[in-house]
């Protein structure tokens, strides 16, 4: 080894943008998923690789539950607003009052 030589440590994905795009859906479970990806670079550059997985680990896991818990909200709110608007073009779709 040569001195100075510092050997090359493997890259870890933080998951930053997913984390970023989760925030939009479901912020709630976003945030932890930022603050777990802001964790894994600080801990890479400590030499602490095995933190830093478990960091991107935990970032991937919150931003995945806040992407299926944010696209099933927004698929649940379209469905409710489709059915009400569909219930009342078919149940009320004459305004004709008698006085």
């Amino acid at each position: 080894m040569q001195p100075g030589y510092q050997p090359q440590q493997p890259q870890v994905n933080n998951n930053m943008t997913m984390s970023i795009v989760a925030i939009f859906l479901f912020w709630p479970l976003a945030i932890p998923a930022i603050i777990n990806a802001s964790k894994v670079n600080p801990l890479l550059q400590q030499g602490d690789y095995a933190g830093a997985q478990a960091a991107a680990a935990e970032s991937k896991k919150w931003s995945k539950w806040a992407l299926i818990v944010g696209i099933s909200w927004y698929v649940i709110v379209l469905v409710c607003c489709l059915l009400g608007g569909l219930a009342g073009v078919v149940g009320g779709g004459s305004s004709t009052s008698s006085y």
